[in-house]
């Protein structure tokens, strides 16, 4: 199975409020000044085009006029920078929610991009990406190189090629959504795995002229795992947890809640496996260092009030 270490999906020393853009997904997110509108979710895949591993991005996002999802491809080093395909979902009736596009990948590679969302179900809420009834395929010398939705066996027979020897591996994920006191997320915790887990975040915010302190819960799966404090002081930290039986870590950054006010972001990280000796004992808490498993899920969280 492919498995490479993508350097741009590491978290900063420091989490800067951009840091899950690194990812491999600025061509595919084109929300600009309106980001903090805008829900999105990003997935950047490892999958092997023409014997050679690749990067590919799939990004969903929605805000309250449009809805799209797009998808970039690294080329070779010599090439000028991914190419994307991006896909309005617009609701009029005239607008096919089925299609395809060829695209010239570098290095005289071609990737067909196949989709089907007439069945597609959104999952309530603001999140932009579909919960099934859908297919997003990638084929490439008739091998469908990544496929994402769980219409598989469609996907297949109208691509008309097989399973890729190797599976494609996800590298890292974000996703960007906007509430008042609690954010929601449905993610992975480890790519091994096709589990997923409700990620819930809720923060108590002092009001003006109020003597409370602000405080921060962070919930997996219906279990409060982490309680923050004095979050003043602790606007930026990371922590272990356990899930599933397995360490996971969290680091956040809260800074703009707290000093900025409304209209701001707030950026967290969840990395599977324990910390290295070397961050245990940083007492400041603001970063991994080491190389550790390979998969990140990053969550941007803007407050709308």
């Amino acid at each position: 199975m492919l498995h490479k270490r993508s350097k741009s999906c590491e978290p900063c020393s420091k989490m800067e409020a951009e840091h899950a853009a690194g990812c491999s997904a600025a061509s595919c997110d084109d929300s600009g000044g309106s980001r903090a509108a805008q829900c999105s979710t990003v997935s950047v895949y490892l999958a092997k085009i023409s014997g050679a591993p690749r990067l590919v991005t799939a990004a969903w996002s929605r805000n309250l006029i449009n809805q799209s999802f797009a998808i970039s491809i690294d080329r070779p080093a010599d090439d000028d920078g991914p190419v994307t395909h991006k896909v309005e979902l617009k609701p009029w009736p005239f607008w096919s929610k089925k299609g395809g596009k060829a695209l010239d990948v570098g290095g005289g590679d071609r990737v067909d991009v196949l989709w089907d969302l007439r069945s597609a179900k959104f999952p309530a809420g603001s999140c932009p990406e579909p919960a099934g009834g859908y297919y997003v395929a990638l084929v490439s010398n008739d091998e469908v190189v990544l496929l994402l939705g769980d219409c598989k066996k469609d996907a297949y027979k109208r691509a008309k090629s097989r399973p890729s020897l190797e599976d494609a591996v996800l590298v890292c994920r974000r996703e960007s959504l906007f509430g008042r006191r609690s954010f929601a997320a449905r993610a992975r915790l480890d790519a091994r795995t096709a589990k997923e887990h409700d990620i819930v975040i809720e923060c108590a915010l002092a009001a003006a002229g109020s003597c409370r302190d602000p405080e921060m819960w962070i919930a997996v799966d219906g279990f409060v795992l982490l309680h923050v404090k004095n979050l003043q002081w602790k606007f930026r930290g990371n922590e272990t947890v356990i899930v599933d039986q397995e360490p996971v870590q969290v680091i956040w950054d809260v800074h703009d809640w707290l000093f900025t006010g409304p209209g701001s972001q707030a950026a967290f990280v969840f990395k599977p496996g324990a910390p290295p000796p070397e961050v245990q004992e940083d007492n400041g808490g603001n970063g991994i260092q080491s190389e550790g498993t390979d998969f990140c899920f990053f969550l941007q969280a803007w407050r709308t009030e």
